[in-house]
């Protein structure tokens, strides 16, 4: 009798510690890549808006002066050099760096591939987050997940979308999401 006692006492302690740990233990909620791109997204969106920077080369030069951007104010003895006047449209799409009105469109040679002026865009959008990879796990209860931190074109006139998606532009770049488990929901600790 004695061991009959003991071993519903056992069996008894078992269910209980069954039923314990089935109802004390939360299991991890998942994080999907979709979850991931749209914290990332409402972050951005949350965050003002920027303008583009443009790298504009020797097309982008021609593109502007077709577009009416910008025209050519003043030439110069070396034949590859001249300055451009911003248009009165030229003025609603773009800002120089300077904070003037005028490009000083001066290379090294007539040859030289490599000039180019940066311009940033008069209208602003929100920035977006494009190829999210799925989350991985970072050991110290974190998941981070790599993307590519996108400009958004949609605001711009499309002669000034046309210059930035010319070679030499950077319009993306990758980046690192971290995320952290906060009360059982997933939550996005930073952008790096």
């Amino acid at each position: 009798m004695n061991n009959a006692v003991k071993m519903t006492a056992w069996a008894g302690m078992a269910f209980l510690g069954a039923g314990l740990v089935l109802t004390g233990c939360k299991s991890t909620p998942d994080l999907s890549a979709a979850d991931a791109q749209k914290m990332i997204q409402a972050k951005y969106d949350a965050d003002p808006a920027v303008p583009v920077t443009i790298h504009v080369d020797d097309l982008g030069m021609r593109q502007g002066v077709t577009a009416k951007y910008w025209d050519r104010s003043k030439a110069y003895p070396i034949k590859w050099w001249a300055d451009f006047k911003l248009s009165d449209a030229g003025k609603k799409a773009v800002k120089l760096a300077n904070g003037g009105d005028t490009i000083e469109w001066h290379p090294d040679s007539a040859d030289d591939k490599n000039y180019a002026v940066e311009v940033q865009s008069v209208a602003t959008s929100h920035l977006k987050a494009r190829d999210v990879a799925d989350p991985q796990n970072e050991g110290d209860g974190t998941k981070s997940v790599t993307f590519n931190e996108a400009a958004s074109l949609d605001e711009l006139p499309a002669p000034l979308q046309d210059i930035a998606r010319d070679p030499g532009n950077k319009l993306a770049t990758k980046r690192t999401a971290t995320f952290v488990l906060d009360n059982g929901v997933w939550k996005l600790q930073g952008v790096s």
